[in-house]
């Protein structure tokens, strides 16, 4: 009986690593990484975004210069360039910020963070509607920055 429970279970874990191999060379040919002209290089082991089926997720941006990859002067500069890094990278799939479908902002003081963001966002997306937010609080981010935005955007794949 211990043999036969044995090579159940090797055939078992056998299975177990064939279907987790499977799932990853499906998903490579399902998951697009994007890294478009024009954008903010990655500093680490990080995408910029990633497609996949009809949705474009894009990483946290700041407010960094795609010229010179480094931070911009200024408050509300830094809060708007951070929001135009995640437009550039939703544009090179075909989305605009009005098909942002959820962001998810960090600033490190809300107080007065908060109405900048705010500002900054209906700059860019006019009147409204606007995207679903959250906007959180953190003790600290990169490069002791004060703000970083991600989104998902709905990006239909051109048949």
């Amino acid at each position: 009986m211990g043999g036969a429970l044995t090579i159940r279970t090797v055939v078992a874990t056998a299975a177990l690593i064939a279907s987790a191999g499977l799932a990853v060379a499906q998903s490579a040919d399902r998951v697009k990484p994007l890294a478009p002209p024009g954008a903010i290089q990655t500093t680490g082991t990080w995408g910029l975004g990633t497609r996949a089926g009809d949705f474009v997720y894009i990483a946290g941006m700041r407010g960094i210069d795609p010229k010179t990859n480094t931070l911009v002067p200024g408050d509300e500069a830094r809060i708007r360039q951070g929001f135009l890094n995640m437009q550039t990278i939703a544009q090179s799939e075909g989305a605009s910020l009005r098909d942002c479908v959820r962001i998810v902002v960090y600033v490190t003081d809300m107080f007065r963070f908060r109405p900048l963001v705010n500002k900054v966002q209906e700059e860019l997306w006019g009147k409204g509607p606007y995207p679903p937010r959250t906007i959180v609080e953190v003790h600290r981010l990169n490069q002791d920055d004060i703000f970083e935005v991600e989104g998902t955007f709905y990006a239909p794949v051109k048949k």
